[in-house]
């Protein structure tokens, strides 16, 4: 008897521990999702404490900005060789409340993936962050930092020449838009963005280079993306239609990525870590419970 309801009890806390992580996953936000991450691998060097101080000043700098604004960039110290210049850039299509719910996670997500590193880039789906110290080395903004293109192909059905008519829609479009456009031509949905301090000029080239990378890199895939440093590209065909939501690109789990700078990575939401260690709580306390009703039981005879 006692063996009997111990035995249903724990299979009661197994179903409620994975309907926890299932809850998790399904009720975050799309624009959540981690799309890469870029660490340095030097270490911040802070003997004085200053460099962390910044480091903090800075991330609640923009995550304070992201209710107000789409784009942000600030410098943070106490001198030029302690100072952090740091931003955000949240996707053109998100409200100011999606924005601030998407930046406000970067900081912790950059502590968790990078630590406290001289320079990270951690990108989402609906937004990202760059800090780098003082004096650290530029890149080129057409540099490519991460790619992923979709399994499947469409190969044989005019998939390309409508994919390559949209991408000419949306450049037109992200330089019209002062770096952001979103549309939907013949069943491709196409996206692009600029770093926000990018001019027109700049913007229209560093998109025209993402689009021809993704033509090269993705070849007939029916989803790609494309991360330069100063600006992004992402499509989608849908031969049965866009679908309504959010952000119709396909998720990570249907397509191949490559990391083009250090530590680049895919993953879940922080909703799902948060939701996970809750409900590895749950089980931790389900099974003292049942320990103690053993206890008691045999205590009994």
């Amino acid at each position: 008897m006692v063996f009997s309801t111990v035995k249903q009890l724990l299979s009661l806390c197994i179903m409620a521990l994975f309907s926890d992580l299932k809850l998790a996953k399904s009720s975050s936000p799309e624009y959540t999702n981690l799309i890469y991450k870029g660490c340095s691998r030097q270490k911040l060097p802070d003997p004085s404490g200053l460099h962390s101080q910044a480091l903090s000043a800075m991330y609640g700098s923009l995550v304070t900005q992201s209710a107000k604004t789409k784009f942000y960039k600030t410098t943070t110290g106490t001198s030029s060789q302690s100072s952090i210049t740091g931003l955000f850039q949240c996707r053109g299509d998100l409200s100011n409340n999606d924005c601030y719910s998407c930046v406000r996670r970067l900081p912790v997500l950059s502590g968790k993936l990078c630590g406290k590193t001289i320079a990270a880039r951690i990108q989402l789906s609906g937004c990202y962050l760059l800090y780098e110290i003082s004096g650290f080395a530029q890149i080129s903004g057409m540099e490519m930092i991460f790619k992923t293109c979709g399994k499947n192909n469409a190969a044989g059905t005019g998939f390309e020449q409508r994919r390559d008519t949209a991408f000419g829609v949306m450049q037109n479009g992200v330089v019209q838009g002062h770096g952001f456009f979103a549309t939907t031509y013949e069943s491709v949905y196409v996206l692009g963005q600029c770093e926000g301090d990018v001019g027109d000029s700049d913007c229209n080239g560093c998109i025209k280079n993402a689009l021809q990378r993704a033509q090269v890199e993705c070849g007939s895939s029916v989803s790609g993306q494309i991360y330069l440093h100063k600006c992004f590209i992402g499509y989608s065909y849908y031969p049965n239609g866009v679908p309504n939501r959010s952000s119709p690109y396909p998720s990570s789990g249907s397509s191949s990525s490559s990391p083009s700078s250090s530590s680049g990575t895919t993953g879940k939401t922080v909703a799902i870590i948060v939701g996970g260690t809750a409900g590895v709580g749950f089980l931790i306390i389900c099974l003292l419970f049942v320990k103690n009703l053993m206890k008691k039981k045999y205590d009994d005879y």
